[in-house]
């Protein structure tokens, strides 16, 4: 028989798969880092840094604040724990799971090898000799040391890239190149793969397509706890096709067992390992690029939210702001808050705070407007400690009903009481 779960269920197999609902540790250490890596499947990348880079964020909202050095030295430092590649966009992946997302890879137009070749012959061959002799380069170093007809920005494809640049993401994205770190300008610090990957992943050979299809169909399994078929193909952009032969395979070995989702019209999974807990006490701000909030269909119907990422989204057509994060409380999304870290003066800026309202059966479980302030204020203050920043502000100009009693609570609670709601 299929098992049938409440919406509410749902959502606590959700957050607790997110290892969301787990204690912070008091000391995080490289154990904890890998750990969550792993429990994740991957964490985006994202150049925007107007409160901490993309994936930096996740790991704060499970681990608390924590030395980002742990991150620059497992991605950046032998024997790497983790490393870059494309997956659910640019991401960093468990050093395992890196050969398992090969046919995964951006295929883009003016990216094809073939193409670049006819266009620029020999070019491939000169960048990936450039970067064996030299490397590890970034992009701009490569540049210099090519001829200069492949460097003149305009000729290239997509964001104006040079032949030279085309060449270093061809070569990145054909597995050949990938980043031996991240430099502090975020730029990609290109290297041959093989001198970035550990021995026991470099030397182990591909994994057949339908078989690294399956593994991540996987993880993307439990790292959703509960899912459909789109939830589980797009945590690593796989197509629906190859992703449902997964999922059949999947049940058919009883690690994955069909659900029916209150309120879900299609089709479900649940990992047969998934949690449901009876209560979560989570609290965490859950970034833009958060695997919580990945899949939009899938947060509108768990947790009530209609959530856009404003980075993308013209001035005048925000409905939030630029950076908004929402909040989970427990097992809602209660609140979500536009933030900036204003590095000048060391502080965490709030321009915008808005409480989100209950749904129809949620309400016996939703936390109060004034615990949700006073929790959100907290959390607010955790973030501030690990960004390094002085004091929590909300804007005078914040919008939102939730700008003026956040902003009075924080008065009242100072960013050195904050350990208190640690």
């Amino acid at each position: 028989m299929t098992r049938t779960l409440s919406l509410a269920q749902a959502r606590r197999v959700a957050i607790a798969a997110q290892g969301l609902d787990r204690p912070r540790p008091q000391a995080v250490t490289m154990r904890h880092l890998t750990g969550t890596l792993e429990r994740l499947g991957l964490l985006q990348i994202d150049s925007v840094n107007v409160l901490a880079r993309a994936h930096l964020l996740p790991l704060l909202a499970r681990l608390g604040p924590y030395d980002t050095a742990l991150v620059d030295r497992a991605s950046g430092r032998a024997p790497r724990r983790m490393v870059e590649a494309w997956a659910h966009e640019a991401s960093y992946l468990p050093v395992e799971t890196y050969p398992l997302v090969a046919g995964t890879r951006r295929r883009w137009a003016g990216m094809d090898p073939a193409v670049l070749e006819e266009r620029h012959p020999g070019l491939l061959a000169l960048v990936r000799d450039v970067v064996a002799e030299r490397g590890p380069l970034t992009g701009r170093e490569v540049e210099a040391l090519v001829d200069a007809r492949y460097t003149e920005r305009g000729e290239g494809w997509g964001w104006r890239w040079s032949a030279a640049k085309t060449a270093l993401e061809t070569l990145f994205d054909a597995g050949e190149l990938t980043a031996a770190r991240r430099n502090a300008q975020f730029e990609r610090v290109y290297d041959l793969t093989e001198r970035v990957l550990p021995p026991h992943v470099r030397d182990r050979p591909l994994p057949a397509p339908e078989d690294a299809v399956r593994e991540l169909v996987r993880i993307s399994a439990r790292a959703h706890g509960v899912g459909t078929l789109r939830c589980l193909a797009d945590y690593f952009r796989l197509g629906q096709r190859v992703t449902r032969l997964a999922v059949d395979e999947l049940v058919d070995a009883g690690e994955l067992l069909p659900v029916t989702v209150a309120g879900w019209d299609r089709p479900a999974w649940v990992h047969a390992a998934a949690r449901v807990p009876r209560r979560t006490p989570a609290r965490a701000l859950l970034a833009p690029f958060d695997p919580l909030v990945f899949e939009r269909r899938r947060l509108l119907e768990l947790f009530g939210m209609h959530y856009r990422i404003g980075i993308y989204t013209p001035a005048h057509l925000r409905t939030h702001g630029y950076y908004v994060l929402p909040f989970l409380l427990g097992e809602h999304l209660v609140a979500r808050v536009d933030l900036k870290h204003d590095r000048d003066t060391a502080r965490l800026l709030v321009r915008s705070a808005f409480l989100e309202q209950p749904r129809a059966g949620d309400a016996a479980t939703w936390p109060a407007p004034a615990v949700v302030v006073a929790e959100l204020a907290a959390e607010l203050a955790t973030m501030a400690r690990w960004l390094g920043a002085h004091a929590v502000v909300v804007d005078d100009a914040a919008a939102g009903d939730l700008a003026r009693p956040l902003g009075a609570e924080l008065d009242r609670v100072r960013l050195t009481d904050a350990d208190a709601y640690h």
